[in-house]
């Protein structure tokens, strides 16, 4: 599902442009938080602000070009737990680890939010990778009867980005982030019509 990185297609000076962009980029919104001015990235990177806004014209495209990597990574991951004995435990696992990754870096869910409300061309690409990875994860998951059928993966993955969000800042985030994907699984497992959860699925 991931294509090839913008940058392979480059010349070398632009490419050394691009990369020097992004690090720059990672930087300014690792200590500045991701509203800090273009402008001031461009700065940070040493080039001129068309040279920024002609590889990058919007701040999206700038966040998924930082994390690329990782969204990659997590594509990755998702297709290595379709292997997974246990349907849910597969899916649980990846929410868990996008719910990580988010919460550790801000920019992150931010790029994952804009993603899933937007489907414009800047963002398309981490759009559809984030869906490809959770949709195929899910529908195993409901296809064996585990996993409620009326949740649709749009749903699942606003869940996990909301638990990021509102984890990042606090002292003990990774144990509340674990306790809310709990909390979330549980309310996605199929259930029987009395309350119960069912038996041998």
């Amino acid at each position: 599902m991931p294509t090839p990185s913008p940058q392979s297609e480059l010349r070398a000076d632009a490419r050394r442009n691009y990369e020097r962009l992004v690090s720059s980029a990672r930087e300014v919104f690792a200590a500045r938080g991701v509203d800090a001015p273009m402008d001031d990235i461009a700065r940070h990177a040493g080039v001129g602000n068309a040279t920024l806004y002609r590889r990058f014209p919007t701040r999206e495209a700038l966040l998924q070009a930082v994390h690329r990597h990782q969204i990659e990574a997590l594509y990755a991951r998702s297709q290595e737990l379709l292997a997974a004995r246990s349907p849910d435990t597969g899916l649980e696992t990846w929410l868990r680890e996008l719910v990580v990754q988010g919460s550790t870096s801000r920019s992150l869910a931010t790029a994952l939010m804009l993603a899933l409300r937007d489907e414009g061309s800047d963002v398309s690409w981490c759009r559809e990778t984030m869906y490809s990875a959770a949709a195929a994860l899910l529908d195993r998951a409901q296809q064996a009867g585990s996993i409620r059928a009326d949740v649709a993966v749009g749903q699942v993955l606003k869940l996990a980005n909301a638990i990021a969000f509102v984890t990042e800042c606090e002292p003990d985030g990774e144990e509340q982030a674990d306790q809310l994907c709990a909390v979330v699984m549980d309310g996605l497992r199929h259930r029987r019509s009395h309350g119960t959860p069912d038996v041998g699925v």
